[in-house]
């Protein structure tokens, strides 16, 4: 597996857990897209490295 696989797969389940935490109530949607946020910027940078 290369480094931008291991770093998508990184991000799909950080993603998941951040819907997952939604879905089950622990955070709201406010909370859910600031978090999702930070993962699309750090899988962005590890695209652009």
């Amino acid at each position: 597996m290369d480094d931008i696989e291991a770093t998508v797969r990184e991000f799909l389940a950080s993603a998941d857990d951040c819907y997952s935490e939604y879905d089950n109530g622990y955070t709201d949607a406010d909370a859910t897209l600031r978090r999702l946020e930070t993962h699309i910027d750090d899988l962005r940078d590890a695209v652009e490295e």
